[in-house]
């Protein structure tokens, strides 16, 4: 089912699920989320610790993987209903995995429990250095 269906489906099934997503690479920005869900959520800077976000050879959006020592900024989005998730999980496709992860706001006071997805491969020898989102998407 493409976008536009899924967005269709939604409203024929009005009773939907919220859920929180911690978006870290292409999801941060706001073009790609219009696109996507056809709106902006809520979003909020957020802070994932024990992960590293890394760029992948030949692609401009980011992975993230276990690492003890690291953190990864990024955002906190809020109010995606059932129907935008399954987007969501198209959009990342099959080399991600979606998981429950534990995150901080940036104002350090809160956490919570979000979405979040990480790249399936921990030993992908395509993963290298860091990944700037400044970079990617200012340029």
């Amino acid at each position: 089912m493409d976008s536009a269906s899924l967005v269709a489906h939604a409203s024929l099934h009005p009773q939907q699920n919220l859920h929180t997503v911690f978006v870290y690479g292409s999801l941060m920005a706001d073009e790609v989320l219009r696109i996507l869900l056809k709106r902006t959520p809520q979003s909020s800077d957020a802070l994932l610790n024990g992960y590293q976000r890394l760029s992948i050879k030949r692609r401009v959006y980011p992975a993230i993987i276990p690492v003890d020592s690291k953190k990864v900024s990024g955002k906190i989005l809020s109010g995606i209903k059932d129907f935008e998730m399954d987007i969501l999980d198209a959009f990342e496709a099959v080399e991600y995995k979606r998981i429950t992860v534990e995150v901080s706001l940036m104002d350090g006071l809160e956490k919570l429990l979000a979405y979040a997805y990480v790249w399936g491969n921990e030993k992908d020898p395509n993963l290298y250095g860091d990944w700037d989102f400044e970079l990617v998407y200012n340029e």
